[in-house]
């Protein structure tokens, strides 16, 4: 099960204790995943399509919650792609139908049935409690969350350009920083930055899975950490090696031209342990002589070796 299903099944399972945010829920439910069927002049059904059984479950307990009537709820087999059930949802009473569409706002008037609303009425997020119920809402009915080992993306797909716009406006309203893009013929509510999506599934409920995120998030931050380390102490013993292979050479063109007697004794000293110590660092160099000399010390020398090997050179 993917981290985005399992993050859907643990919010479905969440008990609404007041009385106020199911609506809410319910009206982030209708915009992003509701269906109306019309079938003769007055005939009207609300209808909801899942593949996901926990996220039926939800959206028939909500309706039932709220209307106390009977909910219908049908299952078919996709026959095409993975074959996997087909969840649908609908009220078979065309008054209850057209109550919940009132009541969330979908529809104000009869004539609004091929024009619904789409912007979110403000009456059902007064509070801050049924604004984290219409986001939660919102991510049940088309919201999905990238599994955080692989990268950091959370969205909701919605094909409203004012329902768009007025869930990303809930959602900054909470400090966030969600922004929206084309895709296709769909407009997509998305967070991408790690610290956010933690905020985001905080806000929802999604107590489980942002412990889990956090957990992988934290993980990756260690192993990239030490990815860095590794790179730059790779990068440091290439450019000690490079730089103990230069002197080698620099002190071998002394030795095979003007000898090393014919220098000064503290560099000759110097130019006698990197023969022998080609592998050392200047400040493990540094301290087998006596007396000791830093590491400034023996880089300094070192390169007064390298100046007089080009003086070689160039003569």
């Amino acid at each position: 099960m993917s981290f985005s299903a399992k993050t859907k099944n643990e919010l479905s399972r969440i008990v609404l204790e007041k009385d106020c945010c199911p609506m809410a829920e319910l009206a982030a439910l209708v915009r992003m995943n509701g269906t109306i069927q019309i079938s003769g002049l007055k005939n009207v059904n609300l209808k909801f399509t899942t593949e996901n059984a926990a996220i039926a479950r939800r959206i028939f307990t909500l309706l039932k919650d709220i209307y106390k009537e009977d909910i219908e709820v049908m299952v078919r087999r996709n026959k095409q792609l993975k074959k996997n059930n087909n969840y649908l949802i609908y009220i078979n009473n065309k008054d209850i139908s057209k109550k919940a569409l009132r009541d969330v706002a979908f529809i104000t008037k009869e004539n609004n049935l091929f024009n619904p609303n789409y912007k979110i009425p403000k009456r059902l997020i007064r509070k801050r409690c049924c604004k984290r119920s219409y986001i939660r809402g919102a991510f049940l009915g088309g919201g999905s969350i990238t599994n955080p080992e692989k990268t950091y993306h959370l969205e909701f797909v919605t094909g409203s350009e004012d329902h768009s716009n007025d869930l990303m406006d809930l959602i900054n309203s909470f400090g966030l920083n969600s922004k929206i893009v084309l895709r296709k013929e769909y407009r997509v509510v998305y967070i991408k930055e790690s610290e956010q999506i933690s905020d985001l599934l905080n806000i929802i409920g999604a107590h489980q899975s942002l412990l889990k995120f956090e957990d992988i998030r934290v993980l990756k931050d260690v192993r990239n950490n030490i990815n860095r380390l590794v790179n730059c102490e790779t990068a440091n013993l290439g450019k000690t090696i490079n730089a103990s292979m230069r002197q080698v050479e620099s002190i071998k063109k002394i030795m095979n031209t003007i000898g090393l007697s014919s220098i000064p004794d503290n560099l000759r000293e110097v130019a006698e342990l990197r023969l022998e110590f080609r592998d050392s660092t200047l400040k493990e160099l540094g301290s087998m002589l006596d007396p000791p000399v830093t590491k400034s010390g023996v880089n300094h020398r070192l390169r007064k070796l390298e100046k007089i090997a080009e003086e070689i050179g160039g003569n």
